[in-house]
C-alpha cells in the first residue's frame, strides 16, 4: 500500500514538473522579467516593436508579437511559443547579430554611417512586382531596394523604424537618397506609406 502510494505521489509530481515546464516555454501577457525584454528586444531590432524596453508584457508588446507571427505564417495568439521564439531567434541570427545589438535610444551600437533617406514601401503582392528581388532572393520583409551607387547590394542595414535589412534589390526609381522597404503584404506597404527615415550602414 506504501509502495503504491509512493509511486501515485511521484507520478502525480512528475506531471506537475512537465506542466510547469510547459508553461515556462510559453511568454504571455502580464509576464515581467529579463526573459520578456528578450522577446521586446528581438521585435524591437527587426522592426515590430517600437516601444523601449521595460521587461514588461503589455498591450504594445502583444500586438508586435501578433504583427510577427502573422508575417511569417504563424499561428497569430499574440503569445510567445516555441515556435514563435525560434522564429524570433532565426531573424535575430540572420538581423540582429554580430556586434549590432541596438542602444537603449533605439540606435545600434555599431554603424560605419547614417544616412537620411526618403522612404517608401513595397510588396510582393503589388501590381507588377514578382516574387524575387533583382539578385534572385524572395521579396519580403527585411529586404530593401537601393541605388547600388549609394549602398552596395548585400550591405546590411538598420533602418529606423524598420528594423534589420538586407540591400538586396534595385528599382528604376530608387536613386540617391531613396529607398524601398519590402513588406510581407500590401496593406503593410500601404500602412508605411513614405517616410524621412534614418539608414545605419552596418
Amino acid at each position: 500500500m506504501v509502495k503504491k502510494i509512493i509511486i501515485a505521489c511521484t507520478l502525480v509530481c512528475m506531471t506537475t514538473m512537465v506542466s510547469s515546464v510547459s508553461l515556462a516555454k510559453t511568454i504571455d501577457k502580464g509576464q515581467r522579467g529579463h526573459h520578456v525584454s528578450k522577446v521586446q528586444t528581438m521585435l524591437k531590432h527587426q522592426g515590430f516593436l517600437h516601444d523601449s524596453v521595460d521587461g514588461i508584457y503589455g498591450h504594445n508588446t502583444e500586438q508586435a508579437v501578433r504583427k510577427f507571427q502573422k508575417s511569417k505564417g504563424l499561428a497569430v495568439d499574440g503569445r510567445v511559443g516555441p515556435a514563435t521564439m525560434n522564429a524570433l531567434e532565426k531573424m535575430e541570427t540572420r538581423y540582429g547579430g554580430h556586434g549590432t545589438a541596438l542602444s537603449h535610444d533605439g540606435v545600434p551600437n555599431k554603424y560605419s554611417r547614417v544616412l537620411t533617406m526618403q522612404a517608401s514601401a513595397y510588396s510582393a503582392q503589388d501590381l507588377g512586382n514578382g516574387n524575387y528581388t533583382a539578385t534572385g532572393s524572395r521579396l519580403k520583409k527585411g529586404i530593401v531596394s537601393v541605388d547600388p551607387k549609394l549602398i552596395p547590394l548585400g550591405t546590411r542595414l538598420y533602418i529606423e523604424g524598420y528594423g534589420y535589412a538586407v540591400a538586396d534589390d534595385v528599382g528604376g526609381a530608387i536613386k540617391g537618397h531613396r529607398i524601398d522597404l519590402a513588406y510581407d503584404s500590401r496593406s503593410e506597404a500601404l500602412q508605411f506609406g513614405r517616410q524621412t527615415v534614418k539608414v545605419y550602414v552596418l
